[in-house]
């Protein structure tokens, strides 16, 4: 009789997650994850609840991870430099878990606790990396959306090979992050 594979829940999700970041998140069914535990789909049902809930598992995961990384960022930063740590962070992120952060971009609905709380902790780090700035509640709000939209257009067209001149992507990217920040400061001095 073989050994007894030793899987629980967090298996499943680590497995899910190295599927999703292999081969996009698309690539993770049932199927997949139980053949790479080496069982059958419904011995999966013992600790999953079908494949929605894993994704969702999977999304917080995902929005949980990037806040902690950039959260790491952040630490002993202030002004600009914060916003350039964040959002190297944020983009190094993307690079290292592509499938996951796809499950990541949507807003949770309410009934969703786990990932209101998650996301709540991205966005409690963007909000005090821009406090200093002395904007009020609304301004902060407008600034984080239009980081993320920068960082995520970005990155996004990097990962799908949307950048094929010869020029040092990092460099690029550096200049869109310094672009944002003047830009914001030009902003911010026209709104006061």
């Amino acid at each position: 009789m073989p050994p007894r594979k030793h899987i629980d829940r967090q298996r499943v999700l680590d497995v899910s997650i190295a599927l999703a970041d292999a081969h996009g998140f698309e690539a993770v069914t049932l199927a997949a994850v139980a053949d790479q535990l080496g069982i059958r789909v419904p011995s999966l049902y013992n600790h999953i609840s079908g494949l929605p809930g894993l994704r969702y598992e999977m999304a917080v995961w995902g929005v949980h991870r990037l806040g902690k990384t950039i959260r790491r960022a952040a630490v002993g930063k202030a002004g600009d430099n914060a916003i350039l740590s964040v959002a190297d962070a944020y983009r190094a992120f993307v690079h290292e878990h592509p499938g996951v952060y796809a499950l990541t971009l949507r807003a949770p609905a309410p009934d969703q606790a786990e990932l209101i709380a998650a996301s709540q902790g991205v966005l409690d780090v963007v909000l005090a990396i821009l406090e200093p700035y002395g904007l009020s509640q609304d301004a902060m709000l407008h600034v984080t959306r239009g980081l993320r939209s920068v960082i995520h257009g970005f990155v996004d067209l990097e990962i799908a090979g949307g950048f094929g001149l010869a020029l040092d992507r990092d460099e690029s990217y550096r200049h869109l992050i310094q672009i944002f920040i003047q830009g914001f400061h030009a902003w911010q001095r026209n709104d006061t």
